[in-house]
């Protein structure tokens, strides 16, 4: 049982570190949250049977590690929107061409 909140605890963890890098990083706090829990509960198991906490101390590490860097792009990173003028004219210019094409294609039975 013990193993199992480990393995579990492990996966948690590092899927948490892995979103926390990418642009979606808001997502990471869920199996970050997970791993803390699954942590504690091997934590709990360990000590009930005197068995050896060294795993479920780098469990703990890698969870605070996804949280910290998690919590530090939440408050330091800003979204700023860029022109979108410029995006416009592009959509505009992309319908145009595609009507254009569209009207070239011939029709043939």
């Amino acid at each position: 049982m013990r193993l199992l909140f480990i393995i579990l605890g492990f996966i948690a963890a590092i899927s948490a570190i892995v979103l926390a890098a990418l642009p979606l990083f808001k997502i990471a706090f869920i199996p970050a949250i997970a791993a803390l829990v699954f942590g504690l509960i091997a934590f709990y198991f360990s000590k009930q049977q005197n068995a050896s906490k060294k795993l479920v101390q780098l469990l703990f590490l890698l969870t605070i590690m996804a949280l910290a860097l998690t919590t530090y792009k939440t408050i330091f990173e800003t979204t700023e929107v860029g022109n979108t003028e410029e995006l416009e004219l592009r959509e505009d210019e992309a319908k145009e061409n595609a009507i254009e094409e569209l009207n070239d294609i011939e029709f043939t039975e």
